[in-house]
């Protein structure tokens, strides 16, 4: 199969008086994994609904592979679509509803017929159907359930044979809509890998809606964080972790959630911690209060700093997490990780001292933009 591009263009979408999709622009690269990640109803399925024909947009534009296809019936997009649901024919075995595409798109009305068309269809279209349907069975890992109904499967392989039934037709893309929702933690932390795998495996265009954002760090090539309607960043995984644009990307992006201290910015941009300095200067800021953000790795205990006092702590494998009251200001809770291997460096009473490093501190203006901001020259030196 051939991957293919696809963008849209000033995607507009209402439904009675509340506008769902804001003028949404979107490129999606040939043999990308995009993810469209964001809370319920940012946007993100009305959006694949809209690039699958689902939904018809009332302004914009939609192109695959170069072709405009914002009016074309969905059958004649060559998309292929996983849905929540699996959307399987319990009648059907699991080898019929693979082949259910095929034989949908190339065969008669006659030849469709459950008992009749076997009969009605030449055989070198069967096979070549049969070869199609094996091919994506192996390739999943269910060729030994072929002649099983789907009541007779687990969840995992249910959606295994969904995958399947897309990967017969060879489509331009693909298009997941939260696929792994309805799976157990453990089966979906496996199904990732596999899906992740899968893509590689294909080079295939995959656009994928979920609104866990773990899934979308660990699959993705590129993340489009959607909010209220339009994207509030597209970026690598790594560019929404590390460089958060916004305030909001920050608090949805990172497990434990982003660490945020309220800061003042003085005359010349030197930001201020609990009246502290903190090393930190806001290029080009006007004074006043900001926001200051520190992920839970980038905290640590030290010698002097912000005085706190561990509330909880919580042991995950290799990593420990110390939820601690700060003993400043509106005494806020900070989240940091160490090793569990390290001893909890804190007197009787949970008493510690926290420090970070200014160079990995996340900036966020008034209006919850980020801020550039470097190192003061004492710092820096």
């Amino acid at each position: 199969m051939q991957p293919q591009s696809l963008d849209l263009s000033g995607i507009r979408k209402g439904f009675g008086q509340a506008d769902i999709l804001k003028s949404v622009d979107l490129s999606v690269q040939p043999g990308e994994f995009l993810s469209l990640v964001g809370m319920s109803g940012c946007g993100k399925s009305t959006l694949l609904r809209i690039i699958a024909g689902l939904e018809a947009p009332d302004a914009g534009r939609v192109t695959i592979g170069g072709r405009d296809v914002t009016g074309i019936d969905p059958s004649d997009r060559n998309l292929a679509m996983v849905f929540q649901s699996y959307a399987l024919y319990p009648h059907m075995s699991v080898r019929e509803n693979i082949a259910t595409p095929l034989r949908m798109r190339s065969l008669s009305l006659m030849q469709r017929l459950p008992l009749i068309g076997r009969l009605a269809t030449p055989r070198d279209r069967q096979a070549a159907i049969g070869t199609a349907v094996a091919e994506a069975a192996e390739l999943l890992q269910i060729g030994h359930l072929l002649d099983r109904k789907p009541a007779q499967l687990s969840g995992g392989q249910r959606q295994r044979v969904a995958l399947a039934r897309a990967l017969v037709r060879q489509p331009a893309a693909f298009l997941m809509d939260e696929p792994l929702s309805n799976l157990d933690a453990k089966l979906r932390a496996h199904m990732r890998d596999e899906l992740a795998a899968l893509h590689r495996r294909l080079g295939a265009t995959f656009i994928y809606v979920t609104h866990d954002q773990v899934e979308a760090m660990t699959m993705s090539d590129r993340i489009a964080l959607m909010v209220e309607g339009r994207i509030e960043q597209l970026g690598t995984p790594d560019e929404l972790y590390r460089a958060p644009a916004s305030l909001t990307v920050a608090r949805f992006i990172g497990t434990p959630t982003i660490n945020l201290l309220p800061v003042e910015a003085d005359a010349r941009g030197r930001v201020s911690l609990f009246g502290a300095d903190t090393g930190i200067v806001a290029a080009g800021a006007a004074a006043g209060p900001m926001m200051l953000g520190l992920r839970a790795e980038d905290l640590r205990v030290a010698g002097q700093g912000l005085a706190a006092r561990v509330q909880r702590s919580e042991t995950h494998g290799a990593d420990r997490y110390l939820t601690c009251r700060l003993l400043a200001g509106d005494q806020p809770c900070v989240t940091l990780r160490q090793s569990a291997a390290e001893p909890v460096a804190a007197g009787a009473d949970g008493a510690l001292t926290l420090g970070f490093d200014p160079a990995q501190a996340h900036l966020f203006g008034a209006d919850g933009l980020r801020r550039a901001a470097q190192l003061s020259e004492r710092v820096a030196a």
